[in-house]
């Protein structure tokens, strides 16, 4: 049988194979760098295509469909003009990484993932 977004999902997580996705928060959130993800994982030919789209709103769209929620990172700023210049920069930096988090879709409880549903 063909694995669901969710499992499709984790195994990539699990994988040293994707350099676009990883877990982040303790493996309590899926990270998604997605420019490279787009590249690495959407840009695949037909054979070797992961997910069956080539759309980074696509997977978005699933990720909403399974219950996961978009989390805001939210970076602290320094009162001092070059501390806050540099730290902008990398907040840019972050700016194209997503992340999402879902509470049946845990690093240390992979037993919830057979609670993982489509709405």
């Amino acid at each position: 049988l063909p694995l669901c977004f969710p499992q499709k999902l984790w195994k990539m997580l699990e994988s040293d194979q994707f350099q676009s996705i990883w877990w982040s928060e303790g493996g309590k959130c899926v990270a998604i760098n997605k420019d490279l993800f787009e590249v690495e994982v959407l840009g695949r030919g037909v054979c070797q295509r992961v997910f069956n789209t080539q759309h980074i709103r696509s997977v978005i769209r699933q990720l909403n469909l399974y219950g996961f929620t978009k989390v805001q990172r939210d970076f602290q700023r320094s009162a001092s003009l070059p501390e806050f210049l540099a730290e902008e920069a990398a907040a840019s930096a972050h700016s194209q990484i997503l992340y999402y988090y879902n509470p049946s879709f845990n690093r240390a409880h992979p037993w919830l993932l057979g609670t993982c549903k489509r709405r």
